[in-house]
């Protein structure tokens, strides 16, 4: 791998992992989330962190196959536009939920999330098969937050 790639893989990396990293100063006092009603099948806390850094991690590397294509290609624009969207409404769900306490409005910000991540499976898909794919395991875990959030709204109403 070149010098240039690795820069590119490094950067692709880091950036969604600051995301991660940028919301966790947000978190607080986790003594409001500890108190609300959770469903049964939320997971224990300690499960979070190890999990969004591999969703992270992966974000980062699918970003890398598509910013190493032709960065003239409009489809490669298209897909990088994507994806920094999806990342804007994922850095905005943690300062909504456990910043402002507001379960309902990041129950909306994390619709808008999933929405953004699917439009970026399939830009990136356009472009490199692969980046999509390890998109996957990121809406699933998406997908199953979102009915958390859900839940958790309807238990604390």
């Amino acid at each position: 791998m070149k010098r240039a790639e690795v820069i590119k893989l490094v950067i692709s990396c880091s950036v969604p992992l600051a995301v991660g990293f940028g919301g966790s100063f947000f978190t607080g006092s986790l003594d409001w989330y500890q108190a609300l009603a959770k469903p049964a099948f939320n997971p224990p806390s300690w499960a979070f962190a190890p999990v969004w850094t591999a969703l992270y991690l992966l974000m980062g590397i699918s970003a890398f196959l598509v910013w190493g294509k032709e960065p003239a290609d409009a489809a490669v624009k298209v897909a990088l536009a994507c994806f920094v969207l999806q990342l804007v409404f994922n850095a905005l769900w943690t300062p909504i939920f456990f910043g402002a306490r507001q379960p309902l409005i990041a129950f909306g910000d994390i619709i808008l999330l999933w929405l953004a991540i699917a439009a970026t499976i399939i830009c990136f898909y356009r472009v490199n098969k692969l980046s999509a794919i390890l998109l996957v395991p990121y809406i699933i875990w998406v997908s199953f937050a979102a009915v958390l959030n859900a839940a958790i709204c309807m238990l604390n109403q």
